[in-house]
């Protein structure tokens, strides 16, 4: 099946909008889809993201990500996502002790101090901008932490990041600045580490070798522009995702602000829900055959995660609402396979905590305006989020 030309899915508009209803039509009709004017493949059913994401050598990533690699060539220093098996594995197993499930849970302290803080700010009858409070400071401070970024320098890097995320879709004059400062203070973090290493993610990566080598400095760079970008924007988009999801359906926040032990099953709707990460891209490296369409090597493979986690066919009738006590929730919002989000375990831990903490002092809130919506094809997101608090 073909695509509707108007569809337009490499435009960030587009997800600024209600975009579930059109993805709703292409997966009625069918899992994949062939966009001619685009020239690539839109993989939108939950069955097929999977079964191009347990098979990397038929689906690689090495020739692109991002609906703009198409436009430009990709090294293997890019980032970790981009590479595959195996260097993929050797890469991945440099930093998966930092992401330990224990290492992980002896965070919980850390990031509840770090939340208590942040509503400590906030008062009843309060209106605030929930991303600016809450979804940008908590998730910039953990990865920043682990990182070993000092205190003083960690303002700069929401501007940075956000930077890269912008880049995702096109570079700008100001991007290429911004993302050149990151680049310039990663390799002066990693130098000083070489002298004098610490306790901290760089620490590990400029001591660390693959198949016997150094990493080089390109690869330290890619390294760390993905884990702070992964272990910040998806984190922030899930947390203001879910503070609008919950104001929006005031009848699932009321479940969770009653029983604080179901947060933890609540946080994984709220990944099905929101989908911090709303596609990424593959290669297909020979011919095959994906939902019944002939898939041609080379052809650019587009998977819709929003998408998945919003199939009928995965998730039944209740897909398209708010459930959370939805169990078992297979949700693909943290990718699947090989590519599996190395800090799930992280953004799972930060949002748990923080809408434990939330519902607690705050178990009502509600819209005070309209949300900003972040322009993007790789992250769904908000600018800005005016929320009404009341406290219990």
């Amino acid at each position: 099946m073909v695509v509707d030309p108007r569809i337009p899915l490499t435009d960030p508009d587009f997800y600024t909008g209600d975009f579930h209803p059109v993805l709703a039509e292409l997966r009625a009709r069918g899992p994949v889809h062939w966009h001619d004017e685009l020239g690539l493949w839109a993989v939108v059913g939950h069955d097929a993201v999977l079964a191009v994401s347990r098979d990397p050598a038929t689906f690689c990533s090495g020739r692109g990500i991002l609906l703009s690699d198409r436009e430009r060539a990709v090294g293997d220093a890019d980032s970790i996502i981009s590479l595959d098996p195996p260097i993929h594995q050797l890469h991945r197993r440099l930093v998966n002790p930092a992401f330990h499930a224990r290492r992980v849970a002896g965070l919980e302290d850390f990031v509840r101090g770090l939340v208590g803080v942040l509503l400590d700010e906030l008062g009843p009858g309060e209106t605030v901008d929930a991303v600016e409070r809450l979804a940008v400071p908590l998730p910039l401070a953990v990865i920043a932490e682990l990182l070993g970024i000092p205190d003083e320098d960690r303002d700069r890097f929401r501007r940075w990041t956000d930077a890269i995320i912008e880049a995702a879709d096109r570079q700008t004059d100001d991007t290429l600045v911004h993302l050149g400062e990151l680049y310039t203070y990663f390799g002066a973090i990693a130098a000083d580490r070489r002298r004098s290493p610490r306790d901290d993610l760089v620490s590990v990566l400029v001591q660390s070798e693959v198949d016997g080598q150094r990493l080089s400095d390109a690869e330290i760079m890619g390294f760390c522009m993905t884990l702070l970008v992964a272990g910040n924007e998806t984190t922030r988009n899930l947390i203001s995702g879910g503070i609008l999801a919950l104001a929006e359906h005031p009848d699932q926040r009321k479940q969770l602000a009653a029983d604080r032990a179901a947060v933890a099953i609540g946080v994984e709707e709220l990944l099905r829900w929101v989908t911090p990460v709303t596609s990424f891209c593959r290669t297909a490296t020979r011919d095959v055959e994906l939902g019944e369409r002939a898939i041609r090597e080379g052809d650019y493979v587009l998977l819709l995660y929003a998408s998945a986690n919003r199939d009928e066919a995965a998730f039944g009738p209740t897909a398209g609402r708010v459930d959370v006590t939805r169990q078992p929730n297979n949700h693909v919002a943290f990718g699947f396979a090989e590519h599996f989000c190395l800090g799930a375990g992280l953004a799972r831990l930060e949002t748990r905590v923080l809408f434990e903490e939330l519902l607690t002092r705050f178990p009502d809130w509600e819209l005070a305006g309209q949300p900003g919506r972040l322009r993007s094809t790789l992250m769904h997101g908000l600018t800005s989020l005016p929320v009404e608090l009341a406290a219990a």
